[in-house]
């Protein structure tokens, strides 16, 4: 493959809990080998920030933060089990955006206790310019659900609808299902690539790749997951799935539809090498008839979009896709 990298995002985890010497030499590695994007994202968990430390990561080449703020409430934090309070979030978004970084702030919603309208009006009077809000989700075996942790979906869903009127009312453009950003300009061009089902590089454990089948044949990219760490340290090559042309179609569809712009049938019709609207004609007849998707007209140039009421079941229309 030969490319040239348009973005570059540092994430998975806590990587800013990484040494200077260590996030120095990973950097380095991509540099030499990879080249450098334009946006350049580090996650950034509050509590490993420091004056020093922020310099060192924009010398080296971040430009923006993705900040796990989750809360600026300290007794939601201390239930989600953060290892920072709202002074150390603050703090952390300040010396960020001193140094010239651009930032959001990634906002947990649907948390029990939780004074919500004041967690996003302080966000943004700290100056984030993006948030990234996601409601809590309880999954088997984690602490949450060994603690019999439980999140009710009428909770769940006032989370979703106050956090979108709020944000809204306050300046801030909903771009995608879960993200706001208050201007076109800072939106996250990195997770825009993935929503657009375009192709990119997943290096390190559990990371995800999607690439474009360069070799001939019926298919058209290549999925792949890297091991978890003990796995992967083994230095075996990951298998590659190959993608054909209708799992291209309901991988672009699932997550295109998650943008407010949505997706364009044309355009997916020529990338998959057949027509959408026609293999899936019933489905989007439905799908319209119950106001979870509209389409201005029936032909392929026209933008597929979610309703604010298919968004919330999004996944029950793409099952719908799927079973054709």
């Amino acid at each position: 493959y030969s490319f040239a990298l348009e973005t570059v995002y540092l994430g998975g985890g806590t990587p800013s809990f990484l040494r200077d010497s260590e996030m120095a030499r990973l950097v380095g590695i991509v540099r030499r080998y990879l080249g450098w994007g334009s946006e350049n994202t580090l996650e950034v968990n509050p509590g490993t920030v420091s004056s020093e430390r922020v310099k060192h990561w924009f010398d080296l080449g971040f430009n923006r933060a993705s900040v796990g703020v989750q809360s600026l409430h300290d007794p939601t934090l201390k239930f989600l089990g953060r290892i920072h309070d709202a002074k150390a979030a603050k703090s952390a978004l300040e010396l960020l955006q001193n140094q010239g970084f651009r930032t959001s702030g990634d906002l947990i919603t649907a948390v029990a206790g939780q004074p919500l309208e004041a967690d996003i009006r302080g966000l943004l009077e700290l100056g984030v310019q993006h948030v990234s809000a996601y409601t809590l989700t309880i999954e088997p075996g984690t602490p949450f659900a060994k603690r019999g942790v439980q999140v009710l979906e009428a909770d769940e869903q006032a989370g979703f609808v106050r956090t979108a009127e709020l944000l809204l009312e306050l300046g801030f453009q909903r771009y995608e299902i879960s993200n706001y950003a208050a201007s076109l300009e800072v939106r996250s061009q990195h997770n825009l690539a993935y929503w657009n089902n375009r192709f990119y590089l997943g290096l390190g454990p559990g990371a995800a790749g999607h690439l474009p089948n360069l070799g001939g044949g019926e298919y058209l990219s290549h999925r792949y997951t890297n091991p978890h760490l003990h796995i992967w340290l083994e230095n075996n090559p990951t298998p590659l799935e190959q993608v054909f042309a209708e799992d291209y179609a309901t991988d672009a569809l699932f997550m295109g539809l998650r943008l407010r712009d949505g997706i364009s049938l044309r355009d997916l019709s020529a990338r998959a090498g057949f027509s959408i609207f026609e293999r899936y004609q019933n489905v989007l007849d439905e799908m319209i008839q119950k106001r979870l998707l509209t389409l201005e007209s029936e032909q392929e140039g026209e933008q597929l979009k979610a309703t604010y009421d298919g968004w919330w079941v999004l996944n029950d229309v793409i099952r719908r896709f799927l079973e054709g």
